[in-house]
């Protein structure tokens, strides 16, 4: 019998989620940066196409592009108040599109499937670094415990559909992720996009530019190309079901300020910056360890977060018009 990866037919990929801040970022790379190999097949899906949640919807659009493989980023998520008024419904839509994408691969005989999980799943009480083997020690942050513990389950079904089926399906676990086609909304907009809209708002109306909280808590940014790069790594060589970090390091952790300060560079806003305290600063640090990806990775290179501050700015001041706000 020959081999089967000299005869493997080249792998047709689905991205769920492929209209978020993520999936533009490996739809960048796999169509600008040569990351589509010879033959191979992406679709990127977007929930205008098929809604996840429906079972009959999932197992539609797994039957009109026969995926080999899929990333899985598609998720119901809304802002820090949205979470904390609707738990439930957070837990329970992210339950039935994890359930819908990771069965239908199954019975597809999908060969990999990777998943998104988000830092929020960590333990709320926990020592520092956190690394991949203390995702379950203790309850998520109460903030938005659904969509934490809907994440979670996707690393526990992965390891039942190895230790069941064999199958090789795992999960990437990516720090504050921004970067072009993020949600820049200032009700539920993620930190950085919100403080570049703010900040882009501010400069133009000519008033001081207000900062929710007191600027002190510490993050580790990633700019989404180099989250999709990883994500394209994790699809073709690592093999392991036990999740990854994708993170910089934990020297890169830096305060909000200081991010303030090269997004107030970037937009050359040159105004006033207040800081409101009487606003919640939230967690005061989440560092994550990216030793695991180091052992696999030595050399990556991370994009820095000034240029990827700057380039993020200059994409939302050209494409304000279809940026999300």
């Amino acid at each position: 019998m020959m081999d089967s990866q000299t005869k493997a037919e080249p792998m047709r990929v689905l991205v769920t989620g492929g209209s978020g801040l993520v999936g533009k970022a490996i739809e960048h790379v796999v169509k600008q940066e040569g990351g589509c190999l010879e033959g191979e097949q992406w679709t990127f899906l977007s929930s205008k196409e098929a809604n996840l949640v429906d079972l009959q919807q999932t197992r539609a659009v797994f039957e009109k592009y026969r995926p080999t493989h899929v990333i899985h980023l598609a998720a119901k998520v809304g802002g820090l108040y949205l979470h904390m008024k609707e738990n439930l419904h957070f837990l329970r839509d992210n339950l039935r599109i994890n359930d819908n994408v990771l069965q239908t691969s199954h019975e597809r005989g999908v060969t990999k499937v990777v998943s998104c999980l988000s830092s929020c799943i960590f333990p709320d009480k926990t020592t520092y670094p956190i690394d991949e083997s203390m995702i379950h020690n203790g309850p998520p942050h109460d903030s938005n415990f659904g969509y934490s513990h809907a994440k979670r389950m996707i690393d526990i079904q992965n390891r039942g559909y190895f230790a069941q089926h064999g199958r090789r399906y795992t999960a990437v676990i990516p720090t504050n992720v921004y970067g072009p086609y993020d949600n820049f909304n200032f009700e539920n907009g993620h930190v950085l996009s919100v403080l570049m809209h703010k900040t882009y708002a501010a400069k133009k109306e000519g008033t001081p530019l207000q900062v929710w909280g007191s600027g002190t808590p510490r993050r580790q940014f990633i700019y989404s190309l180099d989250v999709a790069r990883l994500f394209l790594w994790v699809l073709r060589e690592y093999d392991e079901i036990d999740p990854i970090i994708l993170s910089v390091g934990e020297e890169e952790e830096l305060p909000i300020k200081d991010a303030v300060q090269m997004i107030a560079d970037a937009l050359d806003f040159k105004g006033q910056i207040v800081f409101d305290t009487s606003k919640s600063d939230g967690q005061m640090k989440k560092t994550a360890s990216n030793a695991k990806l180091r052992r696999y990775l030595p050399d990556f290179t991370f994009t820095p977060l000034s240029e990827g501050i700057k380039k993020t700015c200059d994409w939302f001041v050209n494409n304000y018009d279809i940026a999300r706000t």
